[in-house]
């Protein structure tokens, strides 16, 4: 985090950060050593996945405006919108972030970019057009938390790595390294008989350990994301001091989602881990049995805790 932004430092955030990229690059590291004693290839391995991580890093906000549909504003375009994140640099004692709409109904805003200096902040027309100035104010207090505690680069990486097992799991199923394990390949090079059943157990050994690696990546990066969010909360309602505006801006987001077309929610599920708040589908769905965030009521609890502390705070 800057040592000049005045955004409460969260050391329960900056620690989990850590564990979590240890971790993946540990497991990553474990699971590339594995892959070059079994003569996989080193394009496959490590040259390919490091270009790839070179543009997610430094064209993380880019590839992000691109997704969500997104268009950099300017002050003259949106004069409210810079207004309001005009006010809240000036209180956190940030550099501005450039400042982006993405014409979607989704009531719901973003940040992203590898550092303060490179950040963008995101909002939706759809939220736009739902919130009040001091809700949004809130809203954005909280995504630019994500860039001031940079937990965004985190993430950034962080969801790279998870991506990265799941694609070396399906190269590996799909690819001739191993046989064709997909498509039922040559099973001749082992010759006749144990050595055939050795090959077949390796590969499947093989698989089984690059998915394993990938359910553990998606595993840490879910509970981190989890946190972060709560981390953010805390910190955007704490610098504008008003921890309620930031609970009715949920209250109201988290209730409008319902009014939005499953088609439009489940386009943007992809999105829910740098989103406010997540665009669940409704009914059952991957991304709301391993959520992003925590609960609509966890957030709001620790809100209202947070108002209750504030409060007696002014009084004495």
């Amino acid at each position: 985090m800057s040592t000049h932004s005045r955004y409460p430092a969260d050391r329960g955030l900056t620690a989990r950060m850590m564990t979590t990229v240890f971790l993946l690059g540990l497991l990553y590291a474990i699971f590339v050593t594995a892959l070059f004693l079994a003569k996989v290839p080193l394009a496959l391995i490590i040259v390919i996945p490091l270009a790839v991580l070179f543009v997610q890093y430094f064209f993380s906000d880019k590839i992000a405006l691109f997704s969500m549909h997104g268009r950099i504003v300017t002050e003259q375009q949106a004069p409210q919108l810079h207004g309001v994140v005009d006010r809240l640099c000036n209180l956190a004692n940030m550099p501005k972030p450039r400042v982006a709409i993405a014409d979607t109904d989704i009531p719901n805003a973003f940040a992203t970019g590898r550092n303060q200096k490179n950040a963008v902040v995101c909002v939706t027309s759809g939220i736009l057009r739902r919130l009040d100035e001091p809700e949004l104010e809130a809203v954005l207090s909280h995504e630019l938390s994500h860039v001031a505690h940079r937990d965004v680069a985190v993430m950034t990486v962080a969801s790279f790595l998870g991506i990265l097992a799941g694609f070396l799991t399906r190269a590996l199923y799909w690819s001739d390294l191993f046989g064709g394990l997909g498509g039922g390949g040559n099973r001749s090079r082992g010759g006749a008989g144990g050595g055939n059943d050795n090959l077949v157990l390796f590969e499947l050994g093989a698989l089984a350990f690059s998915a394993l690696v990938y359910v553990i990546s998606f595993i840490l990066i879910r509970a981190l994301s989890r946190y972060r969010e709560l981390a953010a909360d805390r910190a955007g309602a704490i610098l504008i001091g008003q921890p309620r505006l930031l609970a009715n801006a949920l209250v109201k987001v988290s209730g409008e989602m319902s009014r939005i077309p499953t088609r439009d929610l489940r386009a943007a599920e992809h999105f829910n881990a740098f989103f406010f708040a997540p665009a669940f589908a409704k009914g059952a769905s991957l991304s709301s049995l391993f959520s992003t965030h925590p609960s609509l009521q966890a957030r709001l609890e620790q809100l209202a805790k947070l108002e209750a502390e504030m409060g007696r705070g002014a009084a004495a």
